[in-house]
């Protein structure tokens, strides 16, 4: 594997790790903002009424040319698709299924051997349903719900949390950390966060010579990983727990919270448990469940809503069509295979969006697409990466929320 084929691997390894959220908890502790929202929405709702009542939504299946049309609606549960999009400018979306945020990278450099990855984010605007340019933050997570999302400032790691009202724009709490902070996920229901504590800012790059030119490069296996901290988000208290950083993670290593929020796991390197460790929200590893022991750490999809299904990897590939592996998440078992390269997030108990393949021969260039179990054809929900040789550059990389 040459240099440039080791860092496309590394960045799509890292975008598939960034965690998904489920349904429940939307915004509890924004609550009264929250209810003066709604009552905006309902009045823009009733005075775009007639022509929301006109416009149909049909899904048109096959290689990815075709067109569905948004409802202009945040709240409808039908699918919203911009094919013609790359990166997206509006609404994409599935069921009950968005894409709440993407966000893009470019490495900076530091001194002459060290630079780092800055992240630019566009937020979706719950009320425009367009999504919205920010330099602000080093990394977001976005709550169920998509009314909030948990921020943190450039420069990691980071000594507070802010939780930022989507709607507005505006940070409406800060939350103060003893630990620095480089990631952040929420639990299922929205009322954990789990902040991943590091050292030195874990997006760092190392220059190196490359075939043709200088790249930079993730540190690998050099990880100043120190632990997490658990936040209840209502309240903003928590606790935090040491984990002593190993040769078997990657400088970026967030932790996530499993199905029931009860345990948090990691990525781990080499391939054991299915390249993931699972530990008790006091620091201790444990075996994993075993509805998840099955899962793997870069299938960002996982279990499937009703908690039967699971999402693995890629198992077949031809040059314009991808498979991937669904199996019973207690044994492991093949169930069946489903269209897509990469299973991003569940839609339902037979839909997903996946990346796949834009069609064509040359290099990888993923795309965005609605997949359904038991059938061939997807729906395309976005435009296809742009090709680049540029790696200290990477393409915009999806954050999904449930709605």
């Amino acid at each position: 594997m040459n240099v440039e084929e080791l860092v496309r691997d590394s960045l799509r390894q890292q975008a598939a790790e960034e965690p998904s959220v489920g349904p429940g908890f939307a915004d509890r502790v924004l609550a009264v903002r929250r209810r003066r929202r709604t009552r905006r929405i309902a009045s823009i709702a009733a005075a775009t009424a007639a022509v929301v009542a006109m416009a149909v939504a049909v899904p048109l299946l096959g290689s990815g040319k075709d067109d569905v049309r948004p409802s202009g609606v945040l709240d409808s549960k039908e699918v919203h698709a911009h094919p013609d999009q790359s990166p997206p400018r509006d609404l994409i979306s599935a069921g009950n299924v968005a894409l709440a945020a993407y966000y893009t990278a470019k490495t900076v450099k530091k001194t002459d051997d060290v630079g780092v990855a800055v992240r630019t984010y566009w937020l979706l605007d719950p009320e425009t349903g367009r999504y919205r340019k920010t330099t602000k933050w080093s990394y977001v997570a976005v709550a169920p719900g998509m009314r909030t999302a948990a921020v943190l400032e450039q420069g990691l790691p980071a000594r507070r949390i802010g939780l930022l009202d989507l709607a507005t724009g505006r940070v409406e709490r800060w939350i103060p950390v003893d630990h620095g902070v480089g990631g952040l996920a929420f639990s299922r229901d929205g009322r954990k966060l789990v902040a991943t504590t590091y050292d030195e800012n874990p997006d760092l790059r190392d220059k190196q010579k490359g075939p043709s030119d200088v790249i930079w490069i993730p540190r690998f296996h050099k990880p100043s990983r120190t632990g997490f901290v658990v936040l209840d988000v209502a309240s903003g208290k928590g606790s935090w727990s040491s984990v002593p950083a190993d040769r078997n993670i990657n400088a970026r290593q967030d932790f996530a919270f499993n199905r029931d929020g009860r345990l948090v796991y990691s990525a781990v390197v080499g391939g054991r448990d299915g390249m993931q460790q699972f530990y008790d929200l006091a620091g201790h590893e444990v075996a994993a469940p075993a509805n998840e022991k099955h899962l793997r750490s870069d299938v960002a999809a996982r279990l499937s809503p009703d908690g039967r299904l699971a999402a693995v990897g890629l198992t077949k590939e031809r040059p314009d069509t991808s498979y991937s592996e669904i199996v019973d998440p207690r044994t492991g078992k093949r169930i069946t295979l489903v269209r897509g390269a990469e299973l991003l997030a569940w839609v339902d108990d037979k839909r997903l969006i996946a990346y796949e393949r834009a069609p064509g021969p040359g290099e990888y260039r993923p795309m965005l697409v609605l997949v359904t179990i038991g059938s061939d054809t997807f729906v395309q929900l976005s435009g296809p990466h742009a090709p680049t040789t540029d790696f200290s550059r990477q393409d915009w990389q999806p954050v999904f929320a449930e709605r």
